[in-house]
C-alpha cells in the first residue's frame, strides 16, 4: 500500500475488523437486554395479529389465545421499559464509536481505493483498445481477399465489444464496492436501532441510492421530453416580451394557466386510470360537451333559450344551491352511465377501449346534437360561479378543487386495495386474475371512477366559462388529456404511472398552449405542435419498454 491506495479484499476486511469487533460486542449486549423485552413484544404482537386472522380457530380459542398473549405482552413491555435506558446508553456508545471511526478509518480508504481503481481500469481499457487496434491494423495489412477482410473487421468489432463489456463490468464492481462501504455503517445502525433512522440519515441514504442506481440513458428517456418542453417554454417566455411587449411569466398569467388546467386536471386524472390498464378514452371531449350542456340548462339564467327534445326547461325558480348540486349530480350521472357502458363492454367482451369509447363518442354527440339541435344554451346565473369557484383574496378557488381531486386520486391509487389492483391488472392481467383479483371489477371500477372525474370537470368548466354549454364544446379535449398523461409518464404498456406525472403533464401542456395563444400562433398549428409532442412522448415510452424487456 506504499505506492497505491488500491485495497485488496483482505486489506478492506482488516480495516473493517476493529469496527466489527467493537460494534459486535455492543450489539451482543443489546441483544441480551432485548431478548425478554423488545423481541418478545414484537413476537407477541405479531402472534396476536395472526391469531385475529386465523379462521381455523373458534371464537373461544381465539379469545383465549389473544388473552394469554396480552398477559405475556404486559410482562415483556415491563422488561423492555426496565432495560430501555441501558439499551439507549449502549446504542449511544456504538453511535459515538461509528462516528469517530467508521468514516475516517474505513469508508474514506475505500473511496480512495475506488477512485484509483477507476483510473487503473480506464488505463487498462485504453491499453487494450490500443493493442486491439494495432493487431487489427497488422492483420489487415496481411490480407487482400475481401471476404477475409470483412471477417477480420467482424472479429475486431466483437473484440471491441467484449473489451467494452469487461470494462463496464469492472466499473460496476468498483461502484458496488463503494456503495457497499457506504451501506455498511447504516447496516450497523439498522441493527442497533431496529430500523430507526433520523431524517438526515434517511436523506443521505436516499441520495446515495439515487447516485448508485442513476443511469444516464434511463434518466434521459424518462425526463428528456420534460427538458425539451421546458426549454421551449423558456424560449417562448423570452420571445413573448419581444414580440408582444408583455411578459409571459406574470402572476396573473400563472393563475390563468392554473385555472385553465384545473378542469383539464379532472379529465387527465380520469383517463390516466384507463391508460394504466393499457386503455384510453376517446369520448372525453363529448362527455365535457354533454356535461356542459346539462349543467348550463339546469343553472341557466332564467328560462332556457333552447329546448331538449322539444321541451324548454326552466329551473330558475329553484334555489340556487339546489340547482348547483342538481347540475353536479346530472354531470356525474350522465358521464358515469356512459363510461360504465364502455367499461362493461371492455371488461366483459375484451373489447379494446379504443372501440368502446369511440362508440360512446358517436352516441353522445349524436344524442346531444339531436336533442338540442346543436344550439348553445347561453349563460348560467351570474351568481353561481362565485358560489362554486369564488376568488379567495384574489386567488381562484377552482385550483383548490383541482388540488382536492389530485389528493383523492393519489389516495385511491396508492392507499387502497382498488389502486393496488389497478396497477396489478395494468401490469399483467393474467397474473392478476390468477392471484384472485377480479379483472372485470377493476376495469369497470376504473371506468366508473373516470366518469365521476369527467362529471366534476365538466361542471367546473361550466362554472368557469359561465355556461356556454353545447354539444360541440370540448371537441379535441381527449387529445389534451391523453397527451398530458403520456407526457407525465403514464405508460400505454400498462401498470406504470404516477399522479405527480399527470399533474406535471397537464400543467406543462396547458402552459405551452397558453404561451402559444398569447403569441398569436394559429390554433391549427397548435394541434400540429400537440401531435408532435404526443408522437415523441409515446416513442420515448416505447423505448423505455424495449429497454426494460
Amino acid at each position: 500500500m506504499a505506492d497505491t491506495n488500491i485495497l485488496t479484499a483482505e486489506a478492506e476486511q482488516q480495516l473493517r475488523q476493529p469496527i466489527d469487533d467493537a460494534i459486535g460486542k455492543i450489539q451482543d449486549q443489546i441483544n441480551v437486554l432485548r431478548q425478554d423485552g423488545t423481541d418478545q413484544v414484537i413476537i407477541l404482537s405479531g402472534h396476536i395479529e395472526a391469531t385475529k386472522r386465523d379462521k381455523s380457530l373458534s371464537k373461544a380459542e381465539r379469545e383465549a389465545a389473544i388473552k394469554a398473549d396480552k398477559e405475556a405482552l404486559v410482562g415483556a413491555r415491563a422488561v423492555e421499559s426496565q432495560n430501555k435506558d441501558q439499551v439507549a446508553q449502549l446504542i449511544g456508545e456504538a453511535e459515538r464509536y461509528l462516528k469517530a471511526h467508521c468514516r475516517t478509518d474505513y469508508y474514506e480508504y475505500v473511496v480512495k481505493s475506488c477512485a484509483e481503481e477507476k483510473v487503473a481500469a480506464k488505463k487498462a481499457y485504453d491499453e487494450q483498445l490500443a493493442s486491439l487496434r494495432a493487431d487489427h491494423k497488422q492483420a489487415l495489412a496481411e490480407l487482400s481477399d475481401r471476404a477475409e477482410i470483412k471477417e477480420q473487421n467482424y472479429v475486431y468489432k466483437n473484440k471491441l465489444f467484449d473489451a467494452k463489456m469487461t470494462y463496464q463490468a469492472r466499473q460496476r464492481q468498483i461502484k458496488d464496492r463503494q456503495h457497499a462501504a457506504f451501506v455498511y455503517e447504516y447496516h450497523l445502525l439498522d441493527m442497533l436501532r431496529m430500523s430507526k433512522f433520523s431524517v438526515q440519515e434517511n436523506i443521505r441514504q436516499k441520495w446515495e441510492n439515487y447516485k448508485y442506481t442513476f443511469n444516464r440513458r434511463d434518466f434521459l428517456l424518462r425526463n428528456g421530453l420534460y427538458f425539451a418542453i421546458i426549454i421551449i417554454f423558456i424560449i417562448l417566455a423570452i420571445m413573448t416580451p419581444i414580440i408582444k411587449g408583455t411578459s409571459l411569466l406574470t402572476y396573473n398569467n400563472i393563475l390563468n394557466i392554473l385555472q385553465q388546467a384545473s378542469p383539464q386536471m379532472f379529465l387527465a386524472l380520469g383517463v390516466a386510470g384507463l391508460i394504466l390498464l393499457t386503455g384510453t378514452d376517446l369520448s372525453i371531449g363529448r362527455m365535457v360537451g354533454m356535461g356542459m350542456t346539462a349543467a348550463t340548462i339546469i343553472m341557466h339564467q332564467g328560462i332556457n333559450t333552447g329546448s331538449v327534445f322539444g321541451v324548454i326547461f326552466d329551473f330558475s325558480k329553484m334555489n340556487l344551491w339546489v340547482r348547483v348540486i342538481f347540475a353536479l349530480a346530472a354531470c356525474i350521472v350522465l358521464s358515469t352511465v356512459f363510461t360504465t357502458i364502455a367499461g362493461f363492454f371492455t371488461a366483459r367482451f375484451q373489447m379494446h377501449p379504443f372501440i368502446s369509447t369511440m362508440a360512446n363518442t358517436l352516441i353522445i354527440f349524436g344524442l346531444v346534437t339531436y336533442a338540442t339541435k346543436g344550439v348553445s344554451f347561453g349563460a348560467i346565473d351570474p351568481a353561481i360561479p362565485n358560489m362554486i369557484i369564488p376568488k379567495i383574496g384574489g386567488f381562484p378557488s377552482i385550483i383548490i378543487w383541482a388540488i382536492a381531486a389530485i389528493v383523492i386520486t393519489w389516495f385511491v391509487w396508492n392507499k387502497t386495495r382498488f389502486g393496488k389492483n389497478l396497477y396489478a391488472v395494468g401490469g399483467n392481467p393474467e397474473a392478476a386474475a390468477v392471484s384472485g383479483i377480479s379483472v372485470f371489477a377493476v376495469t369497470l371500477g376504473a371506468f366508473v371512477f373516470a366518469g365521476i372525474l369527467y362529471g366534476f370537470g365538466s361542471w367546473l368548466e361550466c362554472a368557469r366559462m359561465v355556461g356556454s354549454g353545447s354539444a360541440a364544446y370540448g371537441q379535441g379535449w381527449e387529445m389534451n388529456a391523453i397527451a398530458a398523461c403520456v407526457v407525465g409518464g403514464v405508460s400505454f404498456t400498462g401498470g406504470i404511472g404516477k399522479i405527480s406525472g399527470v399533474v406535471v403533464g397537464v400543467t406543462i401542456f396547458t402552459a405551452l398552449t397558453y404561451a402559444l395563444t398569447i403569441l398569436g400562433i394559429d390554433t391549427n398549428l397548435q394541434f400540429v405542435f400537440s401531435g408532435i409532442i404526443i408522437l415523441i412522448a409515446v416513442t420515448l415510452d416505447s423505448l423505455k419498454y424495449v429497454q426494460k424487456k
